[in-house]
């Protein structure tokens, strides 16, 4: 039986201590307190799944703060930075390629032309389908991007 995504954090956090890696012992401790926080502010032991959504979560905050430290200037921060999203990254499933991502959405559209949707419509409810296959697997919004082009030629 394999350990859940809980449990490998926790160890590689303890890990993290033993060899005194501050920078990813920060990192991991966050992340715990993010999901502790959850979990109280819910009443609920969260699964693996809604463990993947707040590392997701946390990956695309970094990003997001590395967009607008590189505009800064702020080159040495937007890399402590990428370092966390490194550490986060190693809890993550693999990232599914450009070809899965594509096939994916060629095999929903094609369902919702046979339901005779189009446009904003087929764009909401296609995301709705796509998102729950590749949650923690790829960027939704490159995901999006590409949708709305198949979608306006």
């Amino acid at each position: 039986m394999s350990l859940s995504l809980k449990d490998q954090i926790s160890s590689a956090t303890k890990d993290a201590m033993r060899a005194r890696d501050s920078a990813r012992l920060g990192t991991l401790r966050l992340l715990q307190a993010a999901i502790k926080q959850r979990e109280v502010d819910e009443r609920i032991e969260l699964t693996d799944d809604d463990i993947i959504s707040i590392i997701d979560k946390q990956i695309k905050q970094r990003r997001e703060s590395i967009q607008a430290y590189e505009k800064a200037g702020r080159t040495d921060t937007a890399a402590a930075e990428q370092a966390e999203i490194d550490v986060l990254s190693e809890f993550m499933p693999a990232q599914a390629d450009a070809a899965e991502i594509n096939a994916l959405i060629d095999e929903v559209l094609a369902q919702l032309q046979a339901e005779g949707l189009s446009g904003g419509a087929a764009m909401g409810k296609a995301m709705a389908l796509i998102k729950p296959k590749l949650a923690g697997r790829a960027d939704m919004s490159e995901v999006s991007k590409n949708l709305r082009q198949k979608l306006n030629p």
